[in-house]
C-alpha cells in the first residue's frame, strides 16, 4: 500500500483554481480562483446553483476534465500537485487515494458486469489480492453500505437494484480502498426522501470506515445541515461565502446565502413564507465588471456594478476563530441580523397564499 502520510496544512488544498472552456461565444470561465483547504476527517460541503462551478472544481481535482479545458492554480495532495501530474501518476491515486461517487448510478456502473465484479474490479486495480479475496471485500462493502443479503447482491446486476440501493453499490465503490478524500457529486438527487435518507447514512458510514475527509457537493442545504462541517457557497464561478455550517446558517452575510436559505422550506414553520431569489444565475462568457450577483441583489450600489468583492474575513465564526467566516459582499456588514423576507421581500407561501 501506499504511504498514507499527508501533506503538513492537510489532506487536500485547492489554491487559485480557475478553469476555462472554449466556446464560439468566448472563453466560458467556469471556475474562477476556488481556494480551499480540506482538512483531515471532515466534511466540506459546496453549494449553489447549477452552473456555479461546484462540479466542474471538483473534476479538476480529480483530472477527468477534457483536454480543451484550460486549468491554472494548483491541487496540492499529498505534497505534490496534481495539475504537473501525467495520467499515469494519476491513475495510480484516483480510486485508492481520492475516490468520487458520481450523481447518477447507472451512467457509474457498467450494465453488463454484475455489481460486485464492479467493486472486485476497483480493488483488483490497486491491490495485490487474489480475485476470491476481491469478491470476499465486496460482499463486506456491500453489507457496510447496508445493502440486503449481500451475499445474493453481489451477483446481482444494475438493472435489478433499486435507485437508492445502486448509488450505495456507487459509494461502496469509493470505499473500496480506504480512500484519504472522497468527493460525493450530487449523491441524492432524483431520489426520495426515505432512499436520499439511507444514502446519506451510507457516505457517513463511509466516512466512518475509511476516515477519509470528504467533500459533499449540492445544491440541497438540508443536506448541507446535517452533514457537512463547512461550507462553501459558490457563484458564476468563484466562493462568495465560506464557514462553518452554523455560520452559513444563523449568521449568513452574502445576499447570494441568505437568500438560498430563504427559498428552503423548514420542517419547525412550516407555513412560514419562502423567498425565491429573483432573476437567474449570469452568463459565465464575458461577463461585465463588478459582482456577479448584483443584477439580483436587493443591496447592489453603484460599487457593486464596478467592483467585484474580495472574500474577506465576515468576522469570528461560531467557535471564535476569526478569520474562518469569510465573504464576498460590499454590504456584508448591513445583512447581520437580516431576514431573507427583510431584504428580498417573500412572496411564497407553503399554505398556497401568493400562488
Amino acid at each position: 500500500m501506499t504511504d498514507r502520510t499527508d501533506q503538513q496544512n492537510g489532506t487536500l488544498e485547492v489554491s487559485g483554481l480557475t478553469v476555462t472552456f472554449p466556446s464560439p461565444d468566448g472563453p466560458v470561465r467556469a471556475v474562477r480562483g476556488v481556494d480551499y483547504q480540506l482538512r483531515r476527517g471532515e466534511v466540506l460541503g459546496i453549494v449553489g446553483e447549477s452552473g456555479s462551478g461546484k462540479s466542474v472544481t471538483s473534476l479538476a481535482v480529480m483530472g477527468l476534465l477534457p483536454g480543451t479545458a484550460q486549468i491554472t492554480g494548483s491541487i496540492g495532495f499529498d505534497g505534490r500537485d496534481l495539475l504537473a501530474l501525467g495520467e499515469n501518476e494519476l491513475n495510480t491515486i484516483r480510486g485508492e487515494r481520492i475516490a468520487m461517487i458520481f450523481q447518477d448510478p447507472m451512467t457509474s456502473l457498467n450494465p453488463v458486469y454484475s455489481v460486485g465484479y464492479q467493486i472486485a474490479e476497483a480493488v483488483l486495480a490497486h491491490r495485490d489480492v487474489t480475485k476470491e479475496q476481491a469478491r470476499e471485500r465486496a460482499v463486506e462493502l456491500l453489507r457496510t453500505v447496508r445493502i440486503p443479503n449481500p451475499e445474493q447482491r453481489v451477483d446481482s446486476y444494475p438493472h435489478e437494484l433499486s435507485g437508492g440501493m445502486r448509488q450505495r453499490v456507487v459509494i461502496a465503490i469509493a470505499m473500496a480502498n480506504d480512500p484519504d478524500v472522497i468527493i460525493a457529486d450530487e449523491p441524492t438527487t432524483a431520489l426520495d426522501v426515505t432512499v436520499q435518507a439511507q444514502v446519506l447514512e451510507a457516505l457517513q458510514e463511509a466516512k466512518r470506515a475509511t476516515g477519509a475527509a470528504m467533500v459533499l457537493i449540492t445544491h440541497d442545504l438540508g443536506v448541507i445541515a446535517g452533514q457537512a462541517d463547512r461550507v462553501m457557497v459558490m457563484y458564476a464561478g468563484r466562493a462568495v461565502e465560506v464557514g462553518g455550517v452554523e455560520d452559513i446558517f444563523y449568521a449568513p452575510r452574502m445576499p447570494y446565502t441568505l437568500g438560498l436559505l430563504g427559498s428552503l422550506p423548514r420542517l419547525d414553520r412550516p407555513s412560514e413564507r419562502l423567498t425565491p431569489i429573483p432573476g437567474s444565475p449570469p452568463s459565465v462568457v464575458n461577463m461585465p465588471p463588478g459582482c456577479p450577483f448584483t443584477p439580483r441583489c436587493p443591496l447592489a450600489t453603484g460599487e457593486c456594478h464596478e467592483i467585484e468583492p474580495e472574500l474577506v474575513a465576515a468576522g469570528g465564526d461560531a467557535a471564535g476563530h476569526e478569520g474562518e467566516h469569510r465573504a464576498a459582499c460590499h454590504h456584508s456588514s448591513q445583512l447581520a441580523g437580516a431576514a431573507a423576507g427583510e431584504v428580498f421581500g417573500a412572496t411564497t407561501a407553503l399554505s398556497g397564499e401568493g400562488r
